[in-house]
C-alpha cells in the first residue's frame, strides 16, 4: 500500500544549494521541512578525507556515472561525468575549491534578463555563507557563515615550485586571494574544509542543526519519479523510498536543486519539458517548456603531464614508501602529509593572447603524475597542469532518450573559438613546466608529448584526449526568453509551487569551479522564498 506523508517545504538534492535552503527555511519552527537525497550516507573516510577525493570519481556507490553521446568533434569519445551520490552531493567528490568567478560573470546574468543577479547583488550572499579563516578582506569575504574557508593543511612543495615557475616563465603575480579584488594570477587554491577534513554544503549548513530542529527531516536513498500536480500547480511528488513507494505532498513548494544534470532529467520525467521530446518518450506533456535540458555548458579541459624521478611529488613507488606508509599516522597528529592533499593545490587564472581585460583560461596544476592512460592511479612520479576554458562558446543539450533515460551531448568544440582559447593555454602551461625551476627535477612530457609542436596537431590531441573539468551548468537556465526555464525569482515558467536553485539556472557559465556559485544560488533561492 502506497503511503503518503505531507510538509510544507520538500527540496529534492541534499547538495550544495539544497542544504542551504533547508536550512533557511527550517530556521523557521513553524514549518514542516523535508529535504531529500537519492544518494546515501557521506559518512566515510573516503569522502571526509581529501586524498579520498581521487577513489570517488567512478565509485558505484558514491558517484552517479553518466557518460555522454559520443563527441563528434573528439573523435567521437564518450566522456565521464560524475556526479556526487550521497549528502553533500557533488562537493562529496569534488576538489574543495573555493572560487566564485569574475565579478563580471553575474553582471552579465543580469544583463542577459536576470534582474537581482548581478555582482554587486551576489556579494552580500557570498559573505552571508562565508566564514572565511584566513583574515581575508572584509569588503569581499564573511565571517559569520556556517561554510569555512580555509588554506590547505600541508601543500606539497611542487604546489609552490609551480608558483615560482608561472611568475619566471610568464611574469603572473601570485594572488593570495582569487574572490578578491582581482582574479588574475596564480596561487594556492583556498578550499572548503574544517580542521583538514572536507566540508560540504550539507555538512556546513544542516548537519549541525539536524538534532535540534526538529521541523528539518533528511531522507536518503530517495528517488523521485515524477512530480504531482493539481491544474497547473506542483503539489509533491511520487518517490522511490528504499524501495518503497511513496507519495510526498508539499503545501507550499516544491524546489529542484538536483543538479543540472538531475533536475531537468525529473522536469521532463513530470512532463515538463519539449513538448514533442516528451511525446516521444511515452510522456504527455504538462508544459511545453523548450529550454529544459539546452543551454548546457561546461569548462572543457586540456592535459600537460610530465615524468619526474622526484619522489616529493605525489606518486606510487618504492622510493615514495616511507611518506604512504606514515601518511595516516601524520594525517591523524597534525593533519600533516599525503592524505591532506586536494590533488589540484595551486593553479590560477591566465590570460591567453587572445583574452581580452580578463583572464580565460584557468589552471590545475597536479604536484603529482597525472596518468596519460586516464586511469586514476599510475606507477611513478610526477606533476602536471589542467587548462581550461573559462568561458565557452559551445553549447550542448540533454535529451530524453525514449527510455525515459538522459542523453548528455556536450556538443564540444561545436564552436572552434574555444579550441583556439585551449591551445593557446595548452602553450602557456607547456612555458610554464619548461622553466628552469623545474630543470632539477625533469622529465619526459607524456602529454601531448614532444611530437606534438603545431597548432594543428595541439588541436588533433584536443580531440583524442580532451575532457571537462566536472562544471555542467545552464540546462535549466534563468532569464526572460523563450528558452529560458525560471524567472530571475527561480520559478519554474508556466508553473505554480515549484522553484529550481541548482547549477541549472546559470545562464552562462562562471570563470571558475562552480561549488561556491551554488551555495549562492541556495542562499538567493531561500532569501526569495522567505521574502
Amino acid at each position: 500500500m502506497q503511503t503518503t506523508e505531507s510538509f510544507d517545504y520538500i527540496i529534492v538534492g541534499a547538495g550544495s544549494a539544497g542544504s542551504v535552503i533547508a536550512n533557511r527555511l527550517s530556521a523557521n519552527p513553524d514549518v514542516q521541512v523535508l529535504l531529500l537525497e537519492a544518494g546515501g550516507s557521506d559518512n566515510s573516510l573516503r569522502v571526509q578525507i581529501p586524498a579520498g577525493t581521487i577513489t570517488l570519481y567512478k565509485s558505484q556507490v558514491y558517484s552517479w556515472n553518466y557518460f555522454s553521446v559520443p563527441q563528434h568533434e573528439l573523435n567521437n569519445r564518450q566522456l565521464h561525468c560524475p556526479r556526487g551520490k550521497a549528502l553533500g552531493g557533488s562537493a562529496s567528490m569534488n576538489s574543495m575549491i573555493y572560487i566564485r568567478g569574475h565579478a563580471s560573470d553575474y553582471d552579465q546574468w543580469e544583463q542577459a534578463g536576470c534582474p537581482g543577479w548581478g555582482w554587486q547583488d551576489v556579494l552580500p550572499l557570498f559573505r552571508k555563507s562565508e566564514h572565511n579563516l584566513l583574515a581575508q578582506s572584509a569588503d569581499f569575504h564573511g565571517q559569520q557563515g556556517e561554510l569555512l574557508v580555509d588554506k590547505p593543511k600541508d601543500p606539497n612543495p611542487f604546489s609552490y615550485r609551480f608558483l615560482q615557475a608561472a611568475k619566471s616563465a610568464l611574469g603572473v603575480p601570485q594572488n593570495s586571494d582569487f574572490n578578491g579584488a582581482t582574479l588574475a594570477g596564480c596561487g594556492i587554491y583556498n578550499l572548503t574544509q574544517k580542521d583538514g577534513k572536507r566540508l560540504s554544503s550539507y555538512q556546513a549548513f544542516v548537519a549541525p542543526v539536524l538534532d535540534t530542529r526538529i521541523n528539518l527531516t533528511v531522507r536518503t536513498g530517495c528517488q523521485v519519479e515524477q512530480l504531482t500536480f493539481e491544474g497547473k500547480r506542483v503539489t509533491g511528488m511520487v518517490v522511490n523510498d528504499n524501495g518503497q513507494r511513496k507519495t510526498l505532498n508539499a503545501s507550499r513548494e516544491v524546489v529542484l536543486s538536483a543538479g543540472s544534470l538531475g533536475s531537468p532529467h525529473i522536469l521532463m520525467k513530470s512532463g515538463i519539458g519539449p513538448a514533442q521530446q516528451l511525446r516521444a518518450a511515452g510522456i504527455e506533456p504538462v508544459v511545453d517548456l523548450p529550454g529544459v535540458g539546452q543551454n548546457l555548458q561546461d569548462h572543457l579541459d586540456g592535459l600537460v603531464t610530465v615524468r619526474s624521478k622526484n619522489t616529493t611529488t605525489l606518486g606510487f613507488s618504492f622510493g615514495a614508501l616511507p611518506s604512504i606508509l606514515t601518511s595516516p599516522l601524520r594525517y591523524l597528529a597534525n593533519r600533516k602529509g599525503w592524505l591532506t592533499t586536494n590533488y589540484v593545490e595551486a593553479g590560477g587564472f591566465f590570460k591567453t593572447p587572445l583574452a581580452g581585460d580578463i583572464p580565460d583560461v584557468q589552471f590545475h596544476y597536479v604536484p603529482g603524475y597525472r596518468s596519460h592512460r586516464g586511469r586514476l592511479f599510475e606507477w611513478g612520479h610526477g606533476y602536471a597542469i589542467h587548462v581550461c576554458v573559462l568561458r565557452p562558446k559551445s553549447i550542448g543539450e540533454l535529451r530524453l532518450a525514449a527510455d525515459q533515460s538522459l542523453a548528455l551531448d556536450y556538443n564540444f568544440l561545436s564552436n572552434m573559438d574555444d579550441a583556439k582559447v585551449l591551445i593557446e593555454g595548452l602553450k602557456l602551461a607547456r612555458r610554464v613546466l619548461a622553466d628552469n625551476t623545474y630543470d632539477d627535477v625533469r622529465g619526459k612530457e607524456m602529454l601531448p608529448g614532444a611530437a606534438v609542436q603545431t597548432d594543428a596537431e595541439l588541436l588533433a590531441y584536443i580531440r583524442e584526449y580532451g575532457a571537462t573539468v566536472f562544471h555542467p551548468v545552464g540546462t535549466c537556465k534563468m532569464g526572460m526568453d523563450d528558452l529560458a526555464v525560471v524567472t530571475p525569482e527561480l520559478k519554474v515558467r508556466g508553473i505554480e509551487g515549484l522553484r529550481i536553485a541548482d547549477a541549472s539556472i546559470m545562464p552562462t557559465l562562471v570563470s571558475g569551479n562552480t561549488n561556491a556559485p551554488c551555495i549562492m544560488i541556495g542562499e538567493k533561492a531561500a532569501e526569495l522564498m522567505l521574502q
